[in-house]
């Protein structure tokens, strides 16, 4: 049974390390997102900012139809921060499921 088990197994470590790092990315461009919320100034559809504002915006948008701004700030990147970080957590932390099942593999295999 476990011939059969480590086959599919096998893109576990790469698939472990793409998605920290892709989940980190993201937490990066919101965290970038809340700094630029206080240079309304800046605009994000224009030069090296749309590398923070093209993959960062089609959530925010969505998120701003559910989470009015509070006093006139936009705290939608906050919550994008927290929900990605969690995410992290969950999945690619140090109880992480996939942490997990990459540990057993290790102990299996």
């Amino acid at each position: 049974m476990t011939a059969l088990a480590l086959p599919a197994l096998a893109p576990l470590p790469l698939l472990h390390l793409a998605l920290g790092l892709a989940l980190a990315g993201w937490t990066l461009l919101f965290l970038f997102r809340i700094v630029l919320t206080w240079y309304p100034s800046v605009d994000l559809t224009k030069g090296v900012m749309q590398l923070v504002g093209a993959p960062t915006e089609p959530l925010l948008v969505l998120t701003r139809r559910l989470i009015q701004p509070i006093g006139g700030v936009d705290v939608t990147p906050v919550v994008w921060v927290g929900l990605i970080s969690l995410l992290r957590e969950l999945l690619v932390g140090q109880q992480g499921l996939l942490t997990l099942a990459l540990l057993r593999s290790q102990l299996t295999g």
